[in-house]
């Protein structure tokens, strides 16, 4: 009679999607490597912001993979176009033509004109899904510390946030990241920038400089530089797993086969009300995809797109 009981509870509709959200990850971690500087960059888009000048309320942002790098420009639409002359400017003018891209599935991103210009330039795209944004994690860390650091500056500056945008970037460029040990700026130009504190308090090479020493320190930094982005590289290695062992511990597994019934989370694409369904569907997985991540079919003549995060549905 017990089990006759679970079994009816664990059928009832209301139940099943008016259930807590599962927060424990599903499947393991994998994460992304690029083994050199500019081969591989993120790029996303972050706003509304308050209105600043020109009517200016987004930010695209790309981040190099390897070192760090960030390159962020405001904008008061995003279009096909915009990306692509941000794309141009900001990352192929001043490191040269990458060799992937990764981003979101947003029209911006995958319409026909870009993906035929990435295409001509051999730039291979990578999208991300919308309920899965984390798969561009790199570029979703980086979006979080520049908001962070614009929001302590917007008491001060209000709507002049596009204003202080370079005084963000700067100080994110000169500050060590956790995972590689080393500033973004050094990575990328083989010395440490000389900042405004190293002058009220001077520094021993400001205070010894001389045009035959920086000449000689440069190209000594330079011949270096390979030995101070392998150590870089190490260390990302290091971070990443530590990180990856951390985060699969946590793992409990749930595999969905094709023709099983599921039920997907309510807020992948739209937010919810305090007494909204949590879960919405049911669903019936079509496609097994791999990496947790299935194809759905509400209906025979409905493809619901792909869904990373889903649980079992009891009929």
């Amino acid at each position: 009679m017990k089990q006759d009981a679970i079994r009816l509870v664990s059928k009832c509709e209301k139940c099943q999607k008016h259930s807590s959200l599962i927060h424990q990850p599903a499947e393991s971690l994998t994460t992304m490597l690029s083994p050199c500087p500019f081969r591989q960059w993120g790029i996303d888009i972050v706003g509304h912001f308050p209105l600043a000048a020109d009517q200016r309320k987004f930010l695209l942002v790309a981040v190099d993979y390897f070192t760090k790098w960030v390159e962020a420009e405001p904008l008061a639409r995003i279009t096909e176009g915009e990306v692509m002359k941000f794309i141009w400017k900001n990352i192929i003018c001043h490191f040269g033509i990458p060799r992937e891209i990764i981003s979101d599935n947003g029209r911006q991103f995958q319409g026909r004109k870009i993906q035929e210009w990435c295409q001509g330039l051999r730039i291979k795209q990578r999208f991300t899904t919308v309920a899965h944004p984390q798969a561009n994690g790199q570029v979703e860390v980086t979006n979080r510390i520049l908001v962070q650091k614009i929001q302590r500056r917007l008491e001060r500056v209000g709507g002049n946030w596009a204003e202080e945008l370079n005084s963000v970037l700067w100080a994110y460029r000169i500050t060590p990241r956790g995972s590689t040990g080393e500033t973004p700026f050094s990575l990328v130009y083989g010395t440490e920038a000389i900042i405004p504190a190293e002058l009220g308090m001077p520094s021993h090479r400001v205070m010894n400089f001389s045009e035959e020493c920086n000449e000689n320190l440069l190209r000594k930094n330079l011949d270096l530089i390979e030995e101070l982005r392998e150590k870089a590289f190490l260390c990302v290695q290091r971070y990443k797993n530590i990180m990856i062992s951390s985060y699969n511990r946590r793992v409990k597994s749930q595999n969905f086969q094709v023709g099983d019934l599921v039920l997907r989370r309510a807020d992948d694409l739209k937010p919810i009300g305090k007494l909204d369904p949590t879960w919405e569907g049911p669903y019936k997985v079509t496609s097994v995809i791999g990496k947790g991540a299935y194809e759905l079919r509400v209906a025979p003549c409905l493809d619901h797109g792909t869904c990373t995060i889903s649980k079992k549905y009891f009929a």
